[in-house]
């Protein structure tokens, strides 16, 4: 296992969660990061990624809600998730890859994957 995802759960609409992502081996801030999240039936989206260098990057439909983050120190994946809305609802998985200069929002890109957590928003 290379990446654990955990802080999933069920939040009003407008509440705030915040995930976490636990990389193990060789996967640390030097790999480009990202967040996707998937609805049962539908096709896997991108909704925040962040660079070596920090630069970070969000999807329209997250942008000013969501904050991805990463701890250095104790090489740990965040992303804050403020005003959760009920369409936020779904698996949300942690993704890396080492090969990336620039984090993108593209599935195929990401070689290594959490298992996912559960976000619930009623």
């Amino acid at each position: 296992v290379q990446l654990v995802e955990s802080g999933g759960g069920s939040e009003q609409e407008g509440g705030s969660l915040t995930l976490s992502c636990t990389p193990s081996g060789h996967i640390d801030s030097t790999y480009c990061m990202g967040w996707f999240r998937q609805v049962s039936g539908k096709r896997r989206e991108g909704v925040a990624a962040i660079d070596p260098d920090g630069t970070t990057r969000y999807a329209d439909s997250v942008k000013g809600r969501f904050t991805i983050s990463h701890d250095g120190a104790k090489n740990l994946l965040f992303l804050r998730m403020d005003t959760l809305k009920p369409e936020d609802t779904a698996k949300y998985y942690c993704a890396a890859d080492p090969r990336l200069v620039t984090a993108t929002f593209w599935e195929a890109d990401h070689g290594y994957w959490g298992q996912g957590t559960q976000v619930t928003v009623s």
